[in-house]
């Protein structure tokens, strides 16, 4: 029997940064929206207020009365929950977070998926914006705030739908990776490297979820490939539709005439496109893993008919997205930044572009390893490589720490001890408090402060910024 509408939603675990903005899309479109979680805070607690959703505190059968038509469950929900145990008694109908969002906002748009393991975030928050300064009326979902839009979702009114496609798990019921749900008819894959072991147990496994999503791609979609990465070509291999290469390299179909260079508003690179054609772009953020990001919106919007003018304006006016490279304060001539990198090649490629923001400056960086992936000694090669225009490095402990096995963790000590032998003095820090007090202890007129880590990290970017302010 077909559902009633408008109806009656309930999301389990509603204060996640993918089921915040999709309540708020729900509740937009006339939905009655209700929901739990744990206590929540800005920025998730204000989007709900600002929509009107004031969630339960806590998870109990007794949210789910009256009883709901529909339920959405977070893929931070374990089955035990006593929610999702009374969602199976009763059989309410459930979906998945990715599922809701297939099913209510994307089957009839033009789903613009952007996937890969780093870049995700900006890249789709740069092509809602380039999407939306050229009129196009997009609607978007991506997992963090553009700072030129100021939200992180739109239902929007044109053709295009620009979604972040996450590599992990959609729920507990529902095992496979995120982007199998959102039917791409462009797909964006900016890199492929080994992340989330919790989820894939080796490389092949995360290889495989790729290219089922390149499967998905109808015959008259287009995928655009970053051409540097090896595993990017392979994956891309599979895909019936055309493909288009993009990167630093020659032999892409689109790439850079030179490389970009950093300038104190941001990167200027020059496009060849597949024709010859040439373009001189400025991008408002720094970074030449940013460049490459553009190289990849630049063609699906060239694709969608944008003019070169409207998208190249479009790019110089992007200012980025909340928690990459976000400039936090400054007091006193040092500056506080705050990034999300965890992964080692996304903490080299940001630490990269601002040594080219804040050239001849010294970087405190402050780093975290959050995730349980960035806690495993699977990557220690990788960070020995992450920080060498780092000033100083401090480590905070293994957020995961109790659910790794010793042999299994991350030897921040041993980390730390090996980057100060190799000329980049670094500490192993015993709680997130030493980790301030001895960054505001080095801290010089002239440094840039630089906190990385996938979660809150304990605030620490806005504490630093806090002491460092006058009064």
């Amino acid at each position: 029997m077909p559902l009633p509408v408008p109806l009656d939603i309930h999301l389990i675990a509603i204060g996640g940064t993918g089921m915040a903005p999709l309540a708020c899309l729900l509740a937009a479109d006339g939905h009655r929206v209700r929901g739990s979680d744990g206590p929540l805070y800005p920025p998730m607690s204000t989007l709900l207020e600002a929509a009107g959703i004031r969630p339960a505190v806590g998870f109990s059968p007794a949210h789910l009365e009256p009883r709901p038509d529909l339920v959405v469950v977070g893929n931070a929900v374990r089955r035990d929950n006593p929610e999702s145990v009374e969602v199976e008694r009763l059989g309410i109908p459930r979906l998945s977070m990715p599922e809701a969002l297939a099913r209510f906002f994307l089957a009839d748009r033009r789903p613009l998926v952007v996937a890969g393991t780093h870049g995700k975030t900006t890249t789709a928050a740069m092509a809602a914006c380039v999407w939306s300064r050229c009129g196009r009326d997009p609607g978007f979902l991506v997992g963090g705030v553009p700072i030129d839009l100021g939200t992180s979702f739109r239902r929007g009114g044109g053709d295009r739908f620009v979604v972040e496609g996450d590599e992990y798990n959609a729920a507990w019921f529902d095992r496979g990776a995120k982007f199998l749900h959102y039917r791409p008819e462009t797909l964006l894959l900016t890199s492929v490297e080994y992340d989330h072991a919790d989820l894939y147990p080796d490389p092949a496994s995360l290889l495989a979820a790729y290219r089922q999503l390149v499967g998905l791609l109808p015959a008259g979609g287009l995928l655009v490939a970053c051409g540097d990465s090896p595993a990017v070509r392979e994956v891309a291999s599979h895909a019936a539709c055309p493909v288009v290469f993009y990167g630093e390299a020659a032999d892409n179909d689109v790439h850079f005439a030179s490389p970009p260079a950093a300038g104190p508003d941001g990167v200027r690179m020059e496009i060849v496109e597949a024709d010859g054609a040439r373009h001189r772009v400025r991008l408002g953020v720094w970074g030449a893993h940013n460049a490459g990001n553009a190289l990849a919106v630049w063609i699906a919007a060239r694709r969608d008919g944008l003019p070169p003018e409207g998208i190249a304006a479009a790019l110089a006016a992007f200012h980025g997205v909340r928690r990459r490279q976000e400039l936090v304060g400054e007091a006193g001539g040092i500056t506080v930044v705050d990034d999300f990198a965890h992964h080692p090649t996304a903490v080299g490629k940001t630490l990269e572009a601002l040594a080219s923001r804040f050239a001849g400056r010294r970087l405190i960086v402050c780093f975290e390893p959050r995730s349980l992936t960035a806690g495993r000694a699977f990557f220690l090669d990788g960070y020995r490589a992450a920080f060498p225009v780092a000033g100083v490095v401090l480590f905070a402990p293994v957020f995961h720490r109790d659910r790794l096995a010793p042999e299994d963790r991350l030897d921040v000590a041993a980390l730390a001890a090996e980057l100060t032998a190799a000329g980049v003095p670094a500490e192993a820090c015993p709680d997130i408090d030493t980790v301030a007090s001895r960054a505001l202890a080095l801290a010089r007129p002239g440094d840039v402060l630089v906190t990385m880590s996938s979660g809150s990290f304990s605030g620490l970017a806005a504490r630093l910024a806090a002491a460092l302010a006058p009064g």
